[in-house]
Protein backbone atom coordinates (compact mmCIF):
# COMPACT_ATOMS: atom_id res chain seq x y z
CA UNK A 1 0.00 0.00 0.00
CA UNK A 2 1.30 3.43 -0.98
CA UNK A 3 1.51 6.47 1.27
CA UNK A 4 -0.19 9.55 -0.20
CA UNK A 5 1.58 12.85 0.53
CA UNK A 6 -0.33 16.01 -0.37
CA UNK A 7 1.94 18.99 -1.03
CA UNK A 8 1.08 22.29 0.69
CA UNK A 9 -0.06 23.95 -2.56
CA UNK A 10 -2.38 21.02 -3.31
CA UNK A 11 -3.80 21.18 0.24
CA UNK A 12 -4.72 24.83 -0.29
CA UNK A 13 -6.32 24.05 -3.65
CA UNK A 14 -8.27 21.15 -2.17
CA UNK A 15 -9.64 23.37 0.62
CA UNK A 16 -11.14 25.74 -1.98
CA UNK A 17 -13.17 23.03 -3.78
CA UNK A 18 -16.93 23.02 -3.21
CA UNK A 19 -18.52 20.15 -1.21
CA UNK A 20 -20.06 17.99 -3.95
CA UNK A 21 -16.71 17.61 -5.73
CA UNK A 22 -14.61 17.69 -2.57
CA UNK A 23 -15.87 14.27 -1.41
CA UNK A 24 -15.18 12.71 -4.82
CA UNK A 25 -11.65 14.08 -4.89
CA UNK A 26 -10.88 12.88 -1.36
CA UNK A 27 -12.17 9.41 -2.29
CA UNK A 28 -9.96 9.39 -5.40
CA UNK A 29 -6.93 10.38 -3.29
CA UNK A 30 -7.64 7.51 -0.89
CA UNK A 31 -7.98 5.08 -3.80
CA UNK A 32 -4.53 6.10 -5.08
CA UNK A 33 -3.03 4.52 -1.96
CA UNK A 34 -4.15 1.08 -3.11
CA UNK A 35 -3.92 1.63 -6.87
CA UNK A 36 -1.57 4.43 -8.01
CA UNK A 37 -2.33 3.71 -11.66
CA UNK A 38 -6.14 3.52 -11.83
CA UNK A 39 -8.14 3.12 -14.99
CA UNK A 40 -8.06 6.38 -16.95
CA UNK A 41 -4.78 7.70 -15.53
CA UNK A 42 -2.41 9.35 -18.01
CA UNK A 43 1.29 10.07 -18.11
CA UNK A 44 1.80 13.79 -18.64
CA UNK A 45 3.69 15.13 -21.64
CA UNK A 46 6.05 18.04 -21.16
CA UNK A 47 6.35 17.61 -17.39
CA UNK A 48 6.89 14.68 -15.06
CA UNK A 49 3.96 12.98 -13.39
CA UNK A 50 0.55 11.51 -13.99
CA UNK A 51 -3.01 12.80 -13.88
CA UNK A 52 -6.41 11.43 -13.05
CA UNK A 53 -9.80 12.99 -13.70
CA UNK A 54 -12.51 13.51 -11.11
CA UNK A 55 -15.48 15.20 -12.77
CA UNK A 56 -14.17 18.56 -14.07
CA UNK A 57 -11.13 18.43 -11.77
CA UNK A 58 -7.67 17.02 -12.32
CA UNK A 59 -5.20 15.59 -9.81
CA UNK A 60 -1.54 15.81 -10.85
CA UNK A 61 0.78 13.47 -8.97
CA UNK A 62 4.11 11.66 -9.03
CA UNK A 63 4.79 8.07 -8.03
CA UNK A 64 7.90 6.88 -6.22
CA UNK A 65 7.74 3.07 -6.47
CA UNK A 66 10.96 2.50 -4.50
CA UNK A 67 9.53 4.08 -1.33
CA UNK A 68 5.85 3.36 -2.12
CA UNK A 69 4.91 7.04 -1.97
CA UNK A 70 2.60 9.17 -4.08
CA UNK A 71 3.14 12.94 -4.09
CA UNK A 72 0.03 14.98 -4.93
CA UNK A 73 1.39 18.10 -6.63
CA UNK A 74 -1.65 20.01 -7.93
CA UNK A 75 -5.43 19.71 -7.66
CA UNK A 76 -7.61 22.01 -9.72
CA UNK A 77 -10.28 22.62 -12.32
CA UNK A 78 -9.43 21.37 -15.78
CA UNK A 79 -9.45 24.87 -17.30
CA UNK A 80 -6.73 26.08 -14.86
CA UNK A 81 -4.62 23.03 -14.16
CA UNK A 82 -2.29 22.92 -17.16
CA UNK A 83 -1.17 26.57 -17.17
Amino acid sequence: MYQVVIERQAQKQLAKISPPHYQSIVAALQNLATNPRPQGYKKLKGRPGFRIRVADYRIIYQINDQVLTIFIIVIGHRKDIYE
